[in-house]
């Protein structure tokens, strides 16, 4: 599942493809605003983010859908 957080004032949102459920990263924020400390989530490839729990603006969550290879999905000819 990929994850998008956005972040006060950051132009752009970080996107973090992780196995963890939502329910579980939604727990890891609340905890970490509880405590006044950082939200850190780590991807499917053991990389981690980490950012002040107070200045995430939101999280976005999308299924995996796959991903696409290829220059188009019809052919002619």
């Amino acid at each position: 599942m990929e994850v998008k957080i956005g972040v006060q004032n950051a132009a752009r949102e970080l996107s973090v493809d992780t196995d963890e459920a939502p329910d579980t990263v939604l727990e890891a924020l609340q905890g970490a605003l509880g405590d006044d400390r950082l939200f850190s989530l780590t991807d499917a490839k053991g990389r981690t983010v980490a950012v002040p729990a107070d200045k995430v603006a939101y999280l976005y969550f999308t299924a995996e859908g796959g991903r696409k290879v290829g220059f188009g999905l019809g052919t002619s000819g």
